[in-house]
C-alpha cells in the first residue's frame, strides 16, 4: 500500500464585527471556513503498471483538489518530475562512484600485497642464490636448535633445555676460536669452530627459567658484524643488519666514529651511491681539476 499525500487546510477564524471603511469593504470582507479533514490515498503498486499507479493519483487529486484544473498543473507536474528524475540521476551516480572508489581502494590494497609478495619471493630467490639469509631482529639467524644474535661488541646465544635443568647437567667449553655446548649423555648441541675469536675469560652463561640456557660470548674485534655463529654455518646478509643507535653512546669517540662510518657506507652501497672513501676521492679529484682547466679529465676515472 503507497500514501501518496495528506491535504490539510487550516480553519481560518471569522473576524470580530467592527466599522470598516469604504475602500475596505468594497475590496473584501470577513469569511469564514470550515477543517477539511485530512484524506489519506492508498493503492495497490504493480511494478509492472506505475502508469496505472500515477493514473490514480492523480484521480484522486482530481477529487479531493482543484489543482488538476489549474492553468499551471501539466507546468508544476512536469518540474515534479524532472525535480525527482534529477534527484535520482544524482543518487545513482554518488553510489556508482562510491563503488568505484571503493573498487579502486580495494585493487590497490590486492597490489600492494601482490607486490609484497613478489618482493618476498625475489628476495628468497635471492638468498638461495647467494646462501645468504636475511638476519632476525637480533642480527643474528634461528637456527633448528637455537638462535643465536649479536651486537658490535658481544655474540648472545638462547638454546631451549628440558624443563628443570640443572647446572651439573650442562657441558659448556668456551675457547677462543671455538665453543662447546650440550647436555650430559647427548650429543653435543654446538660443537665448532667460531666464525671469529672471542674473549673466554669474558664470556659467561646462565641457566634461564629452567627452560634455556644463555650464552654470552664477547668478541675480541667489536668493530665487525659475524656473518655466522659457526664456520660453516648459514650466513646471514651483513648489509641488512639494523644495529641498535643507542648502543653508539656506549662506545668511546674513536670507536664510535669507525661504527658511524662504517654504518654510513654500508647504508650508501645498499642504495648505489659512493661510500665515504668514494666521496673523499671524488672531491679530491674535483679540487685537482678546478685547480688545472687546461688538462682533460673526461677519461679519469675514481678507483
Amino acid at each position: 500500500m503507497a500514501i501518496i499525500s495528506d491535504i490539510q487546510e487550516e480553519q481560518q477564524q471569522k473576524s470580530p464585527p467592527q466599522a470598516k471603511s469604504a475602500s475596505a469593504s468594497g475590496s473584501g470582507s470577513s469569511s469564514s471556513g470550515a477543517r477539511v479533514a485530512a484524506t489519506s490515498f492508498s493503492t495497490k503498486f504493480d511494478r509492472n503498471n506505475t502508469s496505472g499507479f500515477l493514473e490514480k493519483a492523480l484521480e484522486f487529486l482530481a477529487q479531493e483538489s482543484d489543482f488538476i484544473l489549474r492553468p499551471t498543473a501539466e507546468r508544476d507536474l512536469v518540474a515534479i518530475f524532472k525535480a525527482v528524475r534529477e534527484r535520482e540521476r544524482k543518487k545513482r551516480w554518488a553510489e556508482e562512484e562510491k563503488k568505484k572508489a571503493e573498487a579502486e581502494v580495494k585493487a590497490k590494497e590486492e597490489a600492494k600485497a601482490e607486490t609484497k609478495v613478489v618482493a618476498e619471493e625475489k628476495e628468497k630467490e635471492a638468498e638461495e642464490r647467494s646462501g645468504k639469509r636475511v638476519p632476525n631482529k637480533g642480527n643474528g639467524l634461528d637456527m633448528e636448535k637455537y638462535s643465536w644474535t649479536q651486537s658490535l661488541q658481544e655474540v648472545n646465544i638462547i638454546i631451549p633445555v628440558p624443563a628443570g635443568t640443572k647446572s651439573r647437567d650442562i657441558v659448556y667449553e668456551a675457547k677462543k676460536n671455538r665453543l662447546k655446548f650440550g647436555l650430559k649423555g647427548q650429543p653435543l648441541i654446538i660443537d665448532g669452530e667460531l666464525y671469529q675469536s672471542i674473549k673466554p675469560d669474558d664470556c659467561l652463561w646462565s641457566i634461564e627459567d629452567q627452560t634455556a640456557v644463555s650464552i654470552l660470548l664477547t668478541k675480541h674485534n667489536q668493530l665487525e658484524w659475524w656473518k655466522a655463529l659457526l664456520k660453516g654455518d648459514p650466513e646471514i646478509d651483513t648489509q641488512k643488519v639494523e644495529p641498535e643507535p643507542s648502543k653508539l653512546s656506549d662506545l668511546d669517540s674513536e670507536t664510535r666514529q669507525t661504527v658511524e662510518k662504517m654504518m654510513f657506507d654500508q647504508r650508501q652501497k645498499q642504495m648505489g651511491l659512493p661510500t665515504s672513501e668514494e666521496m673523499q676521492k671524488q672531491e679530491i679529484l674535483k679540487k685537482f681539476m678546478s685547480e688545472h682547466p687546461e688538462m682533460d679529465f673526461s677519461r679519469a676515472k675514481i678507483q
